[in-house]
């Protein structure tokens, strides 16, 4: 009787026997983690008779494995890709063009809708459904579901099928419904809808108007304010002032500069309550002023330090305490260094005055953010901290104690000083920004 072939001898290299090990370990799908048990007892020595026995599987199987295991390694354990049937084609009609071209477009359509809407488009362009997932982020299996959906049931098959068991309590057109009264529509005279509104005029409960908005992450309550830069120049300075940021000059230093200005001391009209159990701190509605001060202040990107100056001046005067403040900045500089300052384009930092003084000083150099753009200035986030931690909820009885307070807290700061991580590049700032133009402006109509 023949012997038969000798089986593949099976040597694992580190790397791949942690990887068996965690694929045996049940860490992949289940008939992965079986290919690799075959494949780790056959690098034990076990011969194919008894790894077939022990995992209750055919010699056959046993062989394949220990083969392409040996010819291609963990590659070789992989699925083969399944020729399969050729995809459908998906031809659209110039009415599911339109329509699902104004889902995708559409700012206020529900995000899932908007998705599928999107596939679709890009399915009937003749993307594969690797193509078209690696471009929106999603799986291929998705956009597989999705363009199958459609061709059965064209645009009705894009909705969300009804689930197995009780009826859902709401349809999905009262959904549809409620974000799009939400989104598009006020309630008679009022500005903006509440529950209670929105159930009157959907007939559903309160609760359930809430879980829809809380569902799609709708607060019609709540309202935020924005600004859109119109500087022309909006790019380049965007680019200039954040490239400063991640990439500073050698032999310089990179301040923030920019001026609080009307800091009101204020004090109440009557002992403020201190925190107790179930009370917050509670200072009286009224408020008596006892002057105002303003704050110039140059935060250093590198290490967090602070250089502060505080003025009382009228505005006509600012030009003239911003130089002093410049002056100030040069001496606590050391000399050698560069001095690139950030700041806006406040006509306080654009006077004759202050471009012939910056004339004279040619280690300085000016890197003006875009109008409208505040958010890009570092000390402004500075600003915010020290509003949150003493001027908001201090007292003050005179302008002098306020300042004394404002100079201590500084003085504090730079004992530990914290500077600022600026985490986005120059071109995540401008994509974000394209992107959400792209959600608030209405698409063009024929």
């Amino acid at each position: 009787m023949s012997p038969g072939p000798r089986a593949v001898e099976v040597v694992l290299s580190a790397g791949e026997f942690a990887e068996l090990t965690r694929w045996a370990g049940g860490e992949v799908a289940p008939r992965l983690a079986e290919r690799a048990r075959i494949v780790l007892a056959c690098a034990d020595g076990l011969p194919t008779v008894r790894v077939a026995a022990k995992f209750g599987v055919t010699t056959d199987m046993v062989r394949k494995w220990r083969t392409q295991f040996a010819a291609r390694r963990m590659a070789g354990l992989a699925d083969a890709p399944r020729p399969g049937r050729r995809k459908a084609d998906l031809v659209l009609t110039e009415e599911e063009r339109s329509q699902l071209t104004r889902w995708a477009k559409r700012a206020k359509t529900a995000q899932f809708l908007a998705l599928r809407a999107k596939i679709v488009l890009r399915c009937a362009e003749g993307g594969t459904n690797q193509q078209v997932a690696g471009e929106l982020g999603i799986a291929a299996g998705t956009v597989n579901r999705w363009r199958a959906r459609f061709i059965a049931g064209r645009l009705d098959g894009l909705a969300d099928k009804p689930r197995v068991g009780r009826p859902p309590a709401v349809l999905l057109d009262q959904v549809e419904d409620v974000i799009t009264a939400t989104l598009e529509s006020a309630p008679g005279r009022d500005t903006n809808w509440s529950r209670s509104a929105m159930a009157t005029r959907t007939g559903l409960s309160k609760s359930t108007i809430g879980r829809i908005w809380k569902r799609f992450d709708l607060k019609p309550h709540l309202q935020d304010s924005f600004k859109l830069s119109t500087d022309p120049q909006f790019v380049a300075k965007v680019v200039d002032v954040v490239g400063l940021y991640h990439h500073p000059p050698e032999n310089a230093v990179v301040l923030c500069v920019d001026e609080k200005s009307q800091i009101q001391a204020l004090d109440r009209s009557q002992p403020v309550l201190p925190t107790m159990p179930g009370m917050p701190e509670r200072p009286t509605h009224d408020y008596l002023r006892h002057g105002i001060t303003s704050l110039f202040a140059a935060f250093n990107i590198a290490d967090g330090t602070v250089i502060g100056e505080l003025h009382r001046r009228h505005r006509r005067h600012r030009a003239i305490e911003f130089k002093k403040f410049l002056v100030t900045i040069d001496k606590a500089v050391p000399r050698g260094l560069d001095v690139h300052l950030v700041c806006d384009n406040y006509a306080t930092h654009n006077t004759s005055e202050i471009k012939t003084w910056l004339g004279k000083h040619p280690r300085f150099h000016v890197h003006f953010t875009p109008t409208g753009s505040s958010w890009l200035n570092q000390v402004e986030r500075w600003f915010g901290l020290l509003t949150d931690k003493l001027i908001r909820r201090g007292v003050h009885t005179t302008v002098k104690a306020s300042e004394n307070d404002i100079r201590a807290w500084i003085d504090t700061w730079n004992e530990d000083p914290r500077p600022f991580r600026w985490t986005k590049t120059a071109d995540e700032i401008l994509h974000s920004l394209a992107d959400y133009l792209a959600r608030i402006t209405p698409p063009a109509t024929d």
